[in-house]
């Protein structure tokens, strides 16, 4: 299947003297961006098959798989579009995984080589590399055997890790094209506008909203790199003069922490925000200060891009279902408001957890989100999580209440999980960054005055800086890791102090403990004749059908 790189090259065509991508050192035309990603996928094709890169076409069969590991630039969307080019699937990966994640994703998904804007903290001295088109590119050593990629498959993007291992999903080329109509379609997205996106490129957020949505379109698309500072994101408001913005919470927060006001805001006809919604203060005065409506972003990893609020509002929902997607809402052992949907922009399936996307779909291709919500006037509302709460014996504990309550208590940010004791028991322990002045008994001294004492943490450990993923999400597998190296390390501090003991064993942690900040998730779309699927001119926003049961 080569649908995207063919949509890809008539795109280009088409607009060929336009701007198409830029970052903070160069723009590229459409025509550019074309003749750059032909020779970025000539030149990792051509050194794929030589014997520098160890025969590994020959060893594995089938397309290269290629991770793309870097942060947002001109060169990643150059990347992307050659590794289209030469037949192989980009699995599009977060920057920010640690080596033990990154190791268990390349081996899990069978992934051959990385392109990337760093060294891979993947501890291969020997690995195969070379530079092309100013990324690095490595190839890993063959693991055969590995999991069998669908026919259909054209992209590879991760779930983030909040509630386990990332799990990557499969998207057809048909899914990745309906995200990206959709969106342009409901958004009334143009030619001439200039979206100024600093969520990365690998999230959904930026993926389906923000790559192919704008090159249907023939709009030119900014991925600078950094942190989205205040004083960053003013440069390039005042420099490029955008008409959308999209990044992740931080992004608008930090922009309230400045003392002058920001007159560049007033030009933009969209702002977007996911990862976590914003929180309602923090949207009221944006409002206030800066005449910002800020939508928030609703999508699952498995389904794609859901809603869309052409006149957000604080305490308004989500926006409208967008064109093709239907919710549902009610399933067989589940509330009346659990939230199902189906749409034309669905993952086919998880590469790595055979059969678990299938089995949340329903007989009618409902994907069962986790989400508890309803449709209020024609928009969106969640009410929260199914499932959320951790059992510690036989009693619930909501993560984000006790997490509210370490924060209050002094804790700058605090992450709740649970674990086992040696003895096999489930434990409740808390990750706490910076707290003020409190060591861990005084902590949970201020805790039992706010929560019941069963809801308190038996263990509260500070670290440097919480595991958190390149949109801001929390990495439950990550902080469950270094849990157990932390109750490791006590356990061994305090046999040294009792000579002629052995070295403790290590304690694992729980998979069944979820904190409630997840990820969401849905199902699959259709082909057809290409100009069909590429509209020269893209159609107003309006509301489509909703369905609600």
């Amino acid at each position: 299947m080569r649908l995207l790189n063919d949509v890809l090259a008539e795109l280009t065509a088409r607009h060929a003297d336009s701007p198409a991508v830029g970052d903070s050192g160069r723009v590229l035309t459409y025509r550019e961006l074309a003749d750059a990603a032909t020779a970025f996928g000539t030149a990792i094709d051509s050194w794929w098959r030589s014997d520098g890169a160890a025969n590994r076409a020959a060893e594995h069969g089938g397309r290269a798989r290629a991770g793309i590991c870097a942060a947002n630039s001109a060169g990643y969307v150059v990347a992307y579009a050659g590794l289209l080019r030469a037949g192989m699937v980009p699995f599009l990966l977060d920057p920010a995984l640690g080596a033990h994640e990154l190791a268990a994703v390349t081996a899990d998904c069978g992934i051959d080589l990385y392109v990337s804007d760093r060294t891979l903290p993947l501890g291969l001295p020997d690995a195969v590399t070379t530079e092309i088109g100013g990324m690095r590119v490595t190839a890993m050593p063959a693991r055969p055997p590995r999991p069998e990629l669908l026919d259909t498959t054209e992209v590879c993007r991760f779930t983030s890790g909040s509630t386990g291992s990332p799990r990557c999903i499969e998207f057809s080329g048909a899914a990745v094209l309906g995200a990206a109509l959709s969106w342009r379609e409901a958004t009334g997205l143009g030619a001439g506008e200039r979206v100024l996106c600093f969520a990365g490129l690998f999230n959904g957020l930026a993926f389906n909203t923000s790559l192919l949505a704008t090159f249907l379109a023939g709009a030119s698309l900014w991925v600078p790199s950094g942190l989205p500072s205040s004083g960053h994101v003013v440069r390039f408001l005042r420099e490029i003069e955008p008409t959308r913005l999209t990044g992740f919470p931080a992004l608008y927060e930090s922009l309230l922490r400045r003392d002058q006001s920001v007159p560049e805001l007033a030009g933009l006809r969209s702002a977007l925000s996911s990862a976590a919604p914003l929180s309602p203060r923090t949207a009221a005065e944006l409002r206030r200060r800066h005449g910002l409506a800020v939508c928030d972003y609703y999508g699952v990893a498995e389904a794609g891009p859901l809603t869309y609020d052409p006149d957000p509002a604080p305490g308004r929902g989500l926006g409208y279902p967008l064109p093709g997607v239907e919710f549902a809402f009610g399933a067989p052992g589940h509330s009346d408001t659990s939230v199902r949907v189906r749409s034309r922009s669905m993952g086919s399936r998880y590469l790595n957890a055979a059969g678990l996307l299938e089995s949340r779909l329903d007989a009618e291709g409902f994907y069962l989100t986790g989400d508890e919500g309803l449709i209020e006037d024609g928009r969106l509302v969640l009410r929260g999580r199914t499932g959320k709460g951790i059992n510690i014996g036989g009693r619930k504990i909501d993560p984000v209440e006790v997490q509210e309550a370490l924060r209050r208590c002094g804790a700058a940010d605090a992450l709740v999980l649970a674990t086992v004791k040696k003895n096999g028991d489930p434990v409740l322990v808390a990750l706490v960054d910076g707290v003020q002045g409190a060591a861990e008994r005084e902590l949970r001294a201020r805790c039992l005055g706010l929560l019941a004492a069963h809801k308190v943490p038996e263990r509260i450990f500070t670290v440097p800086r919480l595991p958190r993923g390149g949109a801001g999400k929390p990495r439950l597998g990550a902080a469950q890791a270094l849990v157990a190296d932390l109750i490791q390390q006590h356990e061994n501090d305090a046999l040294r102090e009792r000579p002629g003991t052995h070295r403790a064993e290590r304690p694992t942690a729980t998979p069944e403990a979820e904190p409630s900040f997840r990820p969401t998730t849905p199902p699959q779309p259709n082909p057809g004749e290409l100009d069909a699927r590429i509209p020269a001119a893209p159609p107003a926003h309006r509301r489509t059908r909703r369905r609600s049961e």
